[in-house]
């Protein structure tokens, strides 16, 4: 079955020849021109990709992006954009974006990642985080991964879907210390080498958020000069 593809971007020539370059390669095509359209278009079809420009009309793509993740099933998003400042590239990917490509870029070079994003996902399919029950409970905090939900102390915590999956990731394996760049590769993917304190900025808004003291967390520890690891049970049980 042909993968199926969302290009959401105002910009109607290039959106076409995407499109066309796509189709050449057998991939299904939808196209929206604005972030609106675009986010209608995601929460009705089951899309394989989808790729956002960053600057819409009406809804940006970050903030497209935002809704996109707040949804599930995952798709992956590979975000376009003109401008230049690493920040916008950051907060694009602390959104929740898989990659991005800077414009102008060539077709060639878009090709193969779309190519690579497709390569990952089947790749996580097929080695899927080993044993993960579908729920995990530590120290008055509850993670339930099929509904991908938290609670602390029977409370909900609301966590944005990169926060969720840095969380499962550490809960998953307690004890085991995960570095910077194998938390990137797990969770944002590749092609994220030099953006470690993405990492760094999660684990502060994840520590806000589940820790009585965040500067004495219990739960996510930090292991210095190496990286972090979830607390092992009986730690977690502790304070």
């Amino acid at each position: 079955m042909p993968k199926r593809i969302l290009i959401v971007e105002d910009n109607a020539d290039l959106a076409k020849l995407l499109a066309l370059n796509l189709r050449d390669l057998a991939y299904e095509v939808d196209i929206a021109g604005d972030g609106s359209g675009g986010l209608a278009k995601a929460e009705r079809t089951a899309y394989d990709l989808i790729i956002l420009d960053i600057m819409l009309p009406g809804l940006d793509g970050l903030e497209v992006c935002r809704r996109i993740r707040e949804k599930t099933p995952y798709v992956p998003v590979l975000m376009l954009t003109s401008r230049s400042s690493e920040t916008d590239r950051v907060v694009g990917l602390e959104m929740g974006a898989d990659d991005y490509v800077t414009k102008p870029f060539s077709i060639v070079e878009l090709l193969a990642r779309i190519k690579a994003l497709f390569r990952r996902v089947e790749g996580l399919r097929h080695n899927s985080m080993p044993s993960v029950p579908g729920r995990i409970e530590a120290g008055g905090l509850t993670i339930d991964s099929e509904r991908r939900t938290v609670t602390l102390r029977g409370n909900p915590v609301t966590l944005t879907a990169k926060e969720f999956d840095l969380l499962l990731q550490f809960a998953a394996s307690p004890g085991r210390v995960f570095t910077r760049s194998q938390l990137l590769d797990a969770v944002w993917g590749y092609g994220h080498d030099g953006y470690e304190h993405t990492v760094n900025s999660h684990i502060n808004r994840l520590r806000a958020k589940i820790e009585e003291n965040p500067t004495r967390p219990r739960y996510i520890l930090t292991v210095w000069g190496v990286g972090y690891k979830f607390a092992e049970p009986d730690a977690a049980e502790g304070g």
